[in-house]
């Protein structure tokens, strides 16, 4: 059977980093607050006129370099993001644009901090469906310009950034075995958009608006759903917590990602966490995350690694691949 597989990885981040005392210094909190609920530290912030499609850009080129191709190469980009650019184009067309591509398709996925796994979800059935050879999937965020700065339960949790991976289509032998992405689970639930939603868009009140999040209601609901889509993809392929090489989980807060690991059995020795280093970056986490992994040398070719996150919407969803 034809099968998808991760070729390359890249990340970015701008050059900005804010420490929590840093943001002490600005709004009504401090270090130990923000640590002790969250496990962030520091978190990179996008100058003035650097754009999401601009650290998009930085991290395609560094998973094309990994990749070892040429941009020309690529005939499909995927780009998950919930800070774009324009209202249109989309953001992926000006990542293709900057690379010089002038063949192919780019679009945007909108699923906030589950958009990475449901662009690497929809790439790969372009790719398997042999649609696209090659493809470039992006998470790219700058949450910063949609904080509300004076509301201290939310501007300390987010950051920007981006991270990618270079995907194409292969003919495997079709086993657990195989390399690639073995399997995908996508849920959304439209019922909870006022426990995290971003209070503006051009239907409503045409303004870019601010993020507003329940807090208490999205970590009850985020372990439960997380849980999930990941027993969803240990029933699809036979793995189990203590099978899986690696667990890369949405950088949202370290005790969401504890909790849910805890519940699943999955050893904390074997979950990436960059959280404290970067904050929530939304769609770009778990692409980062993993670029962190992979540069580091932790995760390494041959390695099963599960990913998962929860956005606002609700969405959440699974991927478990081989890489």
């Amino acid at each position: 059977m034809r099968r998808t597989r991760i070729i390359g990885t890249g990340s970015y981040l701008p050059a900005n980093r804010v420490t929590n005392a840093d943001l002490a210094r600005k709004v009504d909190t401090s270090d130990e607050w923000i640590t002790q609920r969250t496990g962030i530290r520091a978190r990179h912030i996008a100058a003035e006129g650097e754009t999401t499609s601009q650290l998009a850009t930085e991290a395609a080129r560094r998973a094309l370099d990994a990749a070892g191709i040429a941009a020309s190469e690529i005939d499909l980009i995927v780009l998950a993001t919930a800070t774009p650019d324009y209202t249109f184009p989309a953001t992926a067309t000006q990542v293709q644009a900057n690379l010089g591509i002038t063949h192919g398709a780019a679009f945007d996925v909108a699923a906030v901090c589950s958009g990475f796994v449901f662009a690497l979800t929809t790439a790969e059935k372009f790719v398997t469906s042999g649609a696209a050879k090659r493809a470039l999937v992006i998470g790219a965020e700058t949450f910063s310009r949609i904080l509300d700065w004076n509301d201290r339960t939310t501007c300390v949790l987010f950051g920007d950034g981006a991270g990618a991976v270079v995907i194409e289509g292969y003919e495997a032998a079709g086993t657990m075995a195989d390399q690639g992405i073995l399997t995908t689970h996508l849920r959304s639930d439209g019922r909870h958009r006022e426990k995290l939603y971003v209070d503006g868009g051009p239907s409503t009140n045409q303004l870019a608006g601010h993020l507003r999040m329940e807090g208490r209601e999205v970590f009850k609901h985020a372990v439960g759903m997380i849980t999930d889509v990941i027993v969803d993809a240990f029933a699809a392929t036979g793995f189990s917590a203590g099978t899986i090489d690696w667990f890369v989980p949405h950088q949202a807060n370290a005790r969401i990602i504890t909790a849910s690991a805890e519940k699943l059995d999955i050893p904390l020795d074997k979950v990436v966490m960059t959280v404290q280093d970067h904050g929530n970056t939304s769609a770009a986490s778990i692409p980062l995350a993993l670029d962190t992994a992979v540069r580091d040398g932790r995760i390494r070719k041959g390695h099963v690694v599960l990913i998962e996150a929860m956005g606002g919407g609700f969405t959440w969803g699974s991927a478990l691949f081989r890489l």
